[in-house]
Order: structure tokens, then C-alpha cells, then sequence
């Protein structure tokens, strides 16, 4: 059979938008010859609505919207989601849900049956689950329809626990001719080959080839990869679709053919891609054209710079150097060799007689006291005050560069180097930093080589190294990773062979900066488990494992 896969990039709220993509991703497959089309999950309002389901008119809207893409459809099918109504006398008013559309009008309708609600997922809070998928029974054919989590069954899968139903176990009590999968599942890196694995069981325990068809973009913190597929019955791959870019293809779930070739790369080449990804569309979908950042000199900042010079274009960017009484000249240098690589607009302003202008006016309180990281901190919130005054005056999205090694712990400002609209790098380990921006030098120096190799600093204070206060990042990245990703306790990472000193030291620093993360900007989600939506720890705590 051949099927039209519609890999699109949709804008959550953007229902007229959203409508005029899908209408003309299913002409075009139509015409290149699919006999059945298959859309994201909730495609009609973007994934995910989150709280503006609860808007009275939210959901009416979106299903006037189905309304008029079903008018379209001729009699090849389309399968697309969109919000339902729950109409039980009890449960959550709403179900996530998709659409059978054929000859202008909606046939059939199927649910959602596990609705996940860990990580960054809380379905539970809007949707009621449905008991069992449904199947659709058309031209002789029947085909089975599940909706993402619906196939993130089986014991090997950790979260399948927390459900009762499992549908997948359902379809395979009866003959399936075709499963279909619509998904909007967001990437981590490691996810890629995980997620083919799913899918391979998927038709191997419903001896049915199978259509995966996942949405692709950013929406807010969340990055979607599309890499969508087809596998036959056997569970081998017939094809799949570009990572991270919109895909039209009619692929035959009895004639295999090479993947795109970006379906299945290396990890750093995604991370990029992703970043990329992340960044433009979160300037595109909240109107911003532009971008600036300040540029230090140093890696983070760096590797920043080129993320948003690929993904708003060199001309729209602005980098800043903000160099105090205490930057070396080093670390000027490089910051404006780097914008002359990029060929990005450069821009220098010395704060130094901002900083001494605050300093003269709190010198009178603080008379008789050390100078301390009060000081140290004024340079970076000064340097937050002019890079702010540039995005309000010139309506640029400011980019924050602080990666999230250093967010973990603290080793960031809040108003100064976390002033800004997006976290570009804050899932980001300073250990990848290193790894990618080696990886965008690949075949030309991009960032500067001394960037990258001089010992990381804040140059808050003369000769200041991260090391000073830091263990080397090696160390420390892994420890953060069992601590904040894994979820491990300080025993547990000390009884994995790290000093205790500073493991507790290590933790001890996470939990105290719980407080400024909650203020940062949104982050781009790069890992399992980043800070933001999908990880909920109180300020207000005393435990210490």
C-alpha cells in the first residue's frame, strides 16, 4: 500500500495556519499517488495545546477546523489528530484523538489510549484515555490506528507500567492488514534509536507493516525530529524520512528503499541540527526576525553565535562584546575574530564605567567590606542591563550562552548572563560544548582554536578559572548527569568510585541554585531530562539523599 507520510511543522494555537499546511501536504501526496495519508499527532492545534484546551472556544475551533479539512479530502483517506470532545458523563472533558477523513467528510474516530503524564507530558491533566484502539475497516482492508504512546508498550519500556491497557497487546488478538501510528514525540539525543526499535516491535507483535508519522519543530522548549517511517511486517525498515525538516513522501509498505540519509546520523550531527532547529523556529513562531548576544570570548558564547547565525541568518545577527576593566585581551580578540568568521554584525561596548558608576553609588553601604562576589556579579549585571536595552530598543530575541554544567551549579548570574528570551545551550553539558564545537570545525576553523582550547573562565576576577571552584568537567558532568538525569543520590554516585568531598559539594550547589533555574529563560530540551517542564523540584526543601 502506499502511504502519504505528511511530516509537517506545525505552530501550537495556529489552527488556520496549521489547516492551510495539512490541506496542502495532502493534495500534494494525493497527486504523487498515496492512497492513504497520515498526519502528526494533534496536527490540527499543534503539539502541545497544553492549558489553551481549557480556552472556551479552543476546541470548538479546532474542530470547525476539521470540519473544513475533512471537506477536502477526496476518496483517499486522511488520517489526522485533533481534540475531541469526551462525551462520557464523567472523566476529563477532552480526548486526544484521530481523525478518518474520506469524501469530504469524518468517518471514523479513534483515542488515545495511554496518555502519558512523566517528563514533559501531563496528558492526564486535559484528556480522558480511551480503553482500546479502534480499527478501521475500508476497502477490505483493516487498519489499526493508535496514537504515540500507544505503541511505548512492553516490559523493557519503564513508563509502560503506569498504565493498566495496552494496546498494541489489543491489536494483536485480531488480524491487522496496516498499523498506523500518528506521534509527536520530542527528541533527546539517544531517542532515534530507541524510537525504530519501538516501531520494529510495534509490526512484529501485530504482524502488520506500519506507518509512523511524527511531527517536526520547536515548540517552545520542545524539539520534534519528525524521522518518520515505514517498516513491514517482519519489522524491517522500508524507508524513512529527513530529522529535523519538514517531509512529504509516499513510501510502500511492500517496496523498501533507503532512508533519507539524515534518518539515522551521528549523535553531534543531531545535536546541531536540533539546536538549530530549536532556535529558529522559536524565533519564527513568536515573531522575532533578529537576534543578538554578548560574546565573551569564550566557548559557550561561541558555539551560541553559530547556532543563531544558521538559524536567523548571518545578517539578522547581532554579537556584543562587553569587555570590563578585568577581560583579557585574548578573549577580546577571539570574540571579534569569531563574528568576523561568522560574518555576523560586531558590536563593542565596555562596561567599566557602568560598573564603577554602581559601584560609587553603593560605596557609601558598603563601606567597610570586602570586596566579594557582589562585585563580581555587578560586571555580569551590567553587561545583562546593555544587552537588554539592545533587544528592547532594536526588538531582537536576546540569547542567553550559559551552558548546563554551569546552570546546574550555579556558575551563571541571575539579571546578568540569564537575562534573556531563550536558553539556548542550558541542556547542553560543557563536555558536549567541547565535543560540538570541535565538530563544527571540522573542515574550516569556524571558532577560533584558541576558543576552544585556553582554559574555561568567567573573567570575573583576575586569573579566575572555572577550575577553581569547579572539578574538571569530565568529572563533574558525569556526576550531574546521575544526579540530575538519573535521578541517583549522592551514596549512590559516591559508592560509584567519585570523591565524596565532591560529589556532596557537587549536589550541594544543585540544590541551592534550584531557585535561579526557575528564573531563567526556557531551554532547549537536548537530553532525557532537562530543567524546565520536566523536572519539578521545589526551592523550598531540605532533603539530602
Amino acid at each position: 500500500m502506499k502511504i502519504g507520510l505528511a511530516q509537517l511543522n506545525l505552530t501550537v494555537g495556529d489552527l488556520t495556519g496549521n489547516r492551510e499546511r495539512i490541506l496542502r501536504a495532502y493534495h500534494q501526496l494525493v497527486e504523487q499517488g498515496a492512497e492513504l495519508v497520515v498526519f502528526p499527532e494533534l496536527a490540527a492545534t499543534g503539539y502541545p495545546p497544553r492549558d489553551l484546551l481549557f480556552k472556551s472556544r479552543f476546541v470548538p475551533d479546532n474542530l470547525e477546523s476539521l470540519e473544513l479539512i475533512a471537506r477536502e479530502t477526496g476518496e483517499v483517506p486522511a488520517v489526522i489528530g485533533f481534540v475531541a470532545h469526551n462525551e462520557e458523563p464523567r472523566g476529563r472533558n477532552f480526548r486526544n484523538s484521530a481523525a478518518w477523513l474520506e469524501g469530504g467528510e469524518v468517518r471514523h474516530v479513534t483515542h488515545k489510549c495511554l496518555l502519558p503524564n512523566y517528563n514533559v507530558f501531563d496528558e492526564a491533566r486535559y484528556f480522558e484515555a480511551a480503553t482500546n484502539p479502534n480499527v478501521v475497516h475500508w476497502k477490505g482492508l483493516r487498519i489499526g490506528l493508535t496514537i504515540c504512546e500507544d505503541i511505548w508498550t512492553g516490559e523493557q519500556i519503564e513508563t509502560s507500567r503506569q498504565y493498566q491497557a495496552d494496546p498494541l497487546e489489543a491489536l494483536s488478538m485480531q488480524p491487522l492488514d496496516l498499523l498506523v501510528n500518528l506521534s509527536a514525540s520530542p527528541w533527546h539525543y539517544g531517542k532515534g534509536d530507541e524510537r525504530l526499535h519501538i516501531v520494529q516491535r510495534a509490526a512484529q507483535k501485530t504482524q502488520a507493516p506500519t506507518v509512523y508519522v511524527n511531527l517536526v519543530g520547536g515548540n517552545d522548549e520542545l524539539i520534534f525530529d519528525g524521522a518518520s517511517m515505514v517498516v513491514n511486517a517482519q519489522g524491517e525498515l522500508c524507508g524513512g524520512l529527513a530529522s529535523f525538516d519538514e517531509a512529504l513522501q509516499v513510501l510502500d509498505t511492500e517496496a523498501c528503499v533507503e532512508p533519507h540519509e539524515t534518518f539515522q546520523r551521528e549523535e553531534l550531527a543531531d545535536i546541531y541540527d536540533a539546536l538549530v532547529l530549536g532556535v529558529r523556529d522559536y524565533g519564527q513562531k513568536t515573531g522575532f526576525r533578529q537576534a543578538l548576544l554578548g560574546l565573551s570570548g569564550g566557548i559557550d558564547s561561541a558555539l551560541t553565535a553559530v547556532i543563531a547565525a544558521e538559524a536567523f541568518g548571518v545578517e539578522n545577527v547581532l554579537g556584543v562584546s562587553l569587555p570590563s576593566s578585568i577581560s583579557s585581551q585574548h578573549s577580546q580578540d577571539d570574540a571579534e575574530a569569531l563574528a568576523r568568521n561568522l560574518g555576523i554584525e560586531y558590536q563593542r561596548l565596555p562596561v567599566a564605567d557602568v560598573v564603577g558608576a554602581i559601584e560609587g553609588t553603593l560605596a557609601p553601604l558598603f563601606e567597610g567590606r570586602a570586596p566579594d562576589v557582589t562585585e563580581e556579579n555587578i560586571q555580569a549585571r551590567s553587561r545583562g542591563l546593555l544587552l537588554m536595552a539592545l533587544s528592547n530598543k532594536f526588538g531582537r530575541l536576546l540569547l542567553t550562552t550559559g551552558n548546563k554544567s554551569e546552570v546546574s551549579v550555579g556558575y551563571c548570574t541571575l539579571y546578568g548572563d540569564m537575562c534573556g528570551g531563550l536558553a539556548v545551550i542550558s541542556d547542553l553539558p560543557k563536555t558536549k560544548v567541547f565535543a560540538l564545537s570541535r565538530w563544527i570545525n571540522r573542515e574550516r576553523e569556524v571558532i577560533p582554536e584558541n576558543t576552544i582550547v585556553k582554559p574555561p573562565s568567567a573573567e570575573l576576577r583576575p586569573d579566575q578559572k572555572d577550575e577553581d571552584s569547579l572539578p574538571r568537567y569530565e568529572i563533574l558532568d558525569e556526576i550531574l548527569r546521575l544526579y540530575v538525569v538519573e535521578g541517583q543520590s549522592s551514596r549512590d554516585i559516591i559508592a560509584k568510585g567519585f570523591e565524596e568531598d565532591v560529589v556532596r559539594e557537587v549536589v550541594r550547589k544543585v540544590d541551592l541554585n534550584e531557585y535561579k533555574r526557575k528564573q531563567m529563560p526556557p531551554g532547549l530540551k537536548l537530553s532525557p531530562l532537562a530543567f524546565g517542564v520536566g523536572r519539578r523540584i521545589p526551592i523550598v526543601q531540605r532533603y539530602v539523599g
